[in-house]
């Protein structure tokens, strides 16, 4: 199969139906294989805004809402890393793509590794993107209840809006805080607990499906993320079973690279795909 080279055109937004509900996502361009992306907690599609339409001038390209998410239908807590699975694997049945190149960034690292795991027949290609590795001494050190981002009480004089924006502040390019916008738009999606997809990272045993992936895989990382810039070299490592594993780092970029940095993003995506 081949993919489309033609221009992408403007980004169609839709809403499947699946067994799940109607799960909301965005796409453009056309060809396959498909390329899915799958966004951290607690965004939504938007965090691929930029990189949609760059990645749809060669193929098409679908950015979804995971399950429980923005506009995709509600999950009770606790969440996990294989329910977000089950919704995205839902979508792409709903979308007749069979064959399919995964992409997830933090939170949705873990379920493109977990979809990849699940249906190694029907993933091609895995980008890893900012993606920790949560083996048991990961999980041992870190206090699931004290997440340091996303965490932040409903309070009536809405000083909940500034503790989350004040959380991720840190993380985020200086001059922009047009991205912390968008971060805490996402974060006060109705029904949305900001810090429960962060505790279902933590949930998931990494270490007992990492080796069952046998896709070629990228592990991307933002040099200036430092929840996800010294695991690269342990969680390449730990590919044991992909058919390639390489690695690249975006130099000066922080959490929000997708949206900080697109261009640089898709351009090293685009080598690995051709490699």
């Amino acid at each position: 199969m081949t993919s489309s080279t033609t221009s992408p055109g403007p980004i169609r937004m839709g809403y499947a139906d699946t067994s799940l509900g109607q799960l909301h996502y965005a796409e453009c361009g056309s060809g396959s294989p498909a390329l899915l992306l799958l966004h951290q907690a607690p965004r939504s599609w938007d965090e691929f805004r930029e990189v949609l339409p760059l990645f749809g001038a060669a193929r098409r390209t679908v950015a979804m809402d995971m399950r429980g998410f923005a506009g995709s239908p509600g999950l009770p807590a606790p969440q996990s890393i294989e329910q977000y699975a089950e919704g995205a694997l839902a979508l792409l049945d709903a979308l007749g793509i069979d064959e399919v190149t995964v992409l997830g960034h933090h939170t949705g690292a873990l379920v493109a590794l977990e979809v990849a795991a699940a249906v190694p027949n029907r993933v091609s290609t895995l980008v890893l993107s900012s993606s920790p590795y949560n083996d048991a001494a990961w999980r041992s050190e870190r206090d699931s209840s004290d997440l340091g981002v996303d965490d932040a009480e409903i309070q009536e004089d809405g000083s909940h809006l500034t503790t989350l924006w004040a959380q991720r502040l840190p993380y985020y390019p200086a001059g922009r805080p047009d991205l912390l916008d968008r971060f805490v738009r996402d974060a006060l999606a109705p029904g949305i607990d900001p810090a429960e997809g962060h505790r279902a990272v933590h949930r998931y045993v990494m270490e007992d499906r990492i080796g069952l992936v046998r896709a070629r895989t990228l592990v991307l990382c933002a040099a200036g993320d430092p929840f996800a810039m010294p695991h690269v070299p342990r969680l390449a490592g730990a590919l044991t079973e992909a058919a390639e594993v390489r690695s690249e780092i975006v130099a000066g970029a922080h959490i929000p690279v997708m949206e900080e940095r697109p261009a640089e993003v898709v351009a090293a995506v685009e080598r690995f795909l051709a490699g």
